[in-house]
């Protein structure tokens, strides 16, 4: 086949008309999408493995740019979750910026990889300028370094193997990283309340310390680590022969936006030689904002932090960074390859992020939030954050004046934990069936998407605000969407509904 033929299917100076041509045509059947009137389609499992089944078995039959929309269109434009929409408060999915999609969208179609100067030049310059915001937004030293990451638990990830391997070195003089795993690590243990990302255990086995080694700390009525029990579950392990190595205190937690005491943390950990690591993937955007910066007080002590931008700055996924204190530590994970960034480079003008990160290949993900940060202003940013949480007020408020309502917390982020509370009589058993009744009804239906989760054994539901354009109006709908579907539920077995 002549290369002639093939060039226009490849972006560079001969087909960038072709580029923007194709571009428009993808644009159209995207604003599409934002005119749904619902979340979600409401299509089953089924239905929708029979539209990927019909179209598997014409994959070996090339289409033009417009069929193929149109497929995508029927596949999946139709049928996915609208993030943006207001009746959609599930998990931690936000509305993204405009900006910031532009910069996603710049960074997509250069291509740049990030890894080595040679790769990216001056992208490298953007990501690291917007680590040095971060590590300001903090409160960290100027000793202070990042990396921009694929999310929340490849941060935590590096933040305990840091941990580790900093422990080995610095009271067992074990070189992990050249060494491998001795015996001592069996006795590891990290610390993190019953509240904290699943995450920590699971990386904790990814490093070969396994789940044991996590020590779950209880938490208060507010869902927050208990100092004192967390100084009580060390001295425990010591006496036990093991090894205190780390802390993860949350800032943000997952289901309740709860915030671990970080300051007496800290102390306690720093009373012991541990590592400090605050995870801030849910939480650590709102140190920007006047309601809840008072709260990171402590985490300027931290050894290392996770934050995820792409939770709860509107940016698009991946936005993601994991900060270090000092970045002597990232010598964790560097490693030389004499192709890609040899030992001589080390010490020149430029610098390879690749000896920070645990990915080689790694996208520009920094330029969407340098977009951003160039484009909002910050005030507006806080207040999109400050809108959220006052939402999740609205939201408890809300259903607390429905008296049928078990109101677990009261917010401090932005999510609302409840129960829907059948007659008294009504078993566990019913009330875990009836809050699942409703959710998954409500989500089959398109009508709206909550979550759910587990408390002391018990099913509950969730809402997570992070769209700064739902409103009380909005809530008000999807809360009399929940009491329709209870109702539907004890009808369907001749229970009879609190009243209200």
């Amino acid at each position: 086949m002549n290369i002639s033929t093939l060039s226009p299917a490849f972006l560079d100076s001969t087909s960038k008309d072709k580029f923007a041509e194709s571009i428009g045509q993808a644009l159209t059947e995207i604003s599409r999408f934002f005119d749904k009137d619902q979340f979600y389609s409401g299509a089953s499992v089924s239905q929708l493995k029979q539209q990927m089944q019909t179209i598997v078995g014409k994959l070996d039959q090339p289409l033009n740019l417009e069929d193929t929309l149109s497929e995508l269109k029927e596949l999946y434009l139709d049928h996915a979750i609208a993030f943006h929409h207001p009746d959609y408060i599930a998990h931690l999915n936000c509305p993204v910026l405009i900006p910031a999609l532009v910069g996603d969208f710049i960074a997509s179609s250069l291509n740049t990889a990030v890894e080595t100067w040679d790769q990216s030049t001056s992208a490298t310059l953007i990501e690291q300028e917007m680590i040095n915001w971060t590590c300001r937004l903090f409160g960290l030293p100027q000793t202070a370094d990042g990396v921009f990451t694929s999310g929340g638990t490849q941060s935590n990830f590096m933040g305990l193997l840091m941990a580790r391997d900093d422990y080995a070195f610095k009271h067992l003089g074990v070189n992990i990283k050249q060494e491998g795993l001795t015996p001592d690590v069996s006795r590891f243990r990290v610390f993190c309340s019953d509240k904290a990302h699943f995450s920590v255990k699971k990386n904790a086995a990814l490093l070969g310390m396994g789940y044991n080694s996590v020590v779950v700390v209880e938490t208060d009525e507010r869902f927050k680590m208990k100092p004192e029990a967390l100084q009580a579950a060390i001295r425990k392990e010591k006496q036990q022969g093991n090894l205190p190595i780390a802390v993860f205190a949350t800032a943000g937690t997952t289901d309740f936006g709860s915030f671990d005491p970080l300051n007496e943390i800290c102390a306690v950990a720093k009373a012991n030689d541990m590592w400090f690591h605050v995870d801030g993937a849910y939480g650590g955007c709102f140190a920007l904002t006047h309601t809840h910066k008072h709260l990171f007080d402590g985490a300027q002590y931290a050894d290392s932090i996770t934050i995820d931008f792409h939770k709860t700055l509107f940016q698009p996924v991946c936005s993601s960074a994991f900060l270090v204190a000092n970045q002597q530590n990232f010598r964790y994970v560097s490693h030389y390859a004499d192709y890609l960034n040899p030992i001589e480079t080390k010490e020149a003008d430029f610098q390879n992020l690749i000896v920070k990160s645990v990915q080689t290949t790694r996208r520009f993900d920094a330029l969407k939030l340098w977009f951003t940060l160039r484009m909002v202003d910050e005030t507006d940013l806080i207040y999109y954050l400050e809108t959220v949480h006052r939402r999740a007020i609205d939201a408890y408020e809300l259903l607390q004046a429905q008296g049928c309502f078990e109101l677990v917390h009261e917010p401090e982020l932005s999510t609302v934990v409840f129960r829907y509370q059948l007659p008294n009589e009504a078993t566990n058993a019913q009330l875990d069936e009836a809050n699942l009744y409703i959710k998954n009804t409500l989500f089959n239906s398109g009508l709206a998407s909550i979550a759910s989760t587990r408390l002391n054994g018990n099913i509950y539901l969730k809402f997570t605000l992070l769209n700064p354009n739902t409103t009380v109006t909005h809530l008000q709908h999807i809360i009399e969407l929940v009491v329709t579907k209870a109702a539907e539920y004890a009808n369907s077995q001749e229970l009879i509904v609190r009243s209200r």
